[in-house]
């Protein structure tokens, strides 16, 4: 099976902290994932910052709506500089995403790499080739407006 990559960058018109402060919360991840997904948080009461070896648990709806579970591990994080999350259960059969943040001139240049393989070996690609690659698309699409609306251009 063949590793796939997705990045995507964005400047946001804020401060590094602000921009900090909510990706590092997982509950937000909610506000930034398409109504259609039915993506929700179920790992209860979260700690106000990240930290290595915290374990996130998640539902989420891809595919027919139907209910998948989710588990990921937040594996490395450098305050206000980056911080990685790592699938330990779920829909793909490796996911690595990264996310970066440096402060630029126009605010806070935001950078997401994501490393992912399907499970099912043929099929997999198959359904990547058909469907997910289009679906991770225009999630981080979504997401990338409607990060954009929540730190609007000053």
């Amino acid at each position: 099976m063949a590793v796939h990559r997705l990045d995507q960058q964005q400047i946001l018109s804020a401060t590094l902290p602000e921009v900090w402060n909510f990706f590092s919360h997982a509950a937000n991840l909610q506000t930034i994932t398409p109504d259609y997904m039915r993506f929700r948080v179920t790992s209860g009461d979260l700690p106000g910052d990240i930290y290595p070896g915290q374990i996130i648990t998640y539902k989420v709806s891809p595919i027919l709506n139907i209910p998948l579970f989710w588990m990921t591990e937040i594996t490395h994080v450098e305050p206000q500089k980056m911080f990685v999350d790592e699938q330990r259960r779920g829909p793909y059969r490796m996911w690595h995403h990264q996310h970066h943040f440096e402060s630029c001139k126009d605010g806070v240049l935001m950078t997401d790499i994501v490393h992912y393989e399907l499970p099912f070996w043929v099929f997999g690609e198959l359904a990547r080739k058909l469907f997910v690659s289009r679906q991770l698309d225009n999630i981080f699409e979504y997401r990338k407006q409607k990060v954009e609306s929540l730190f609007p251009k000053r």
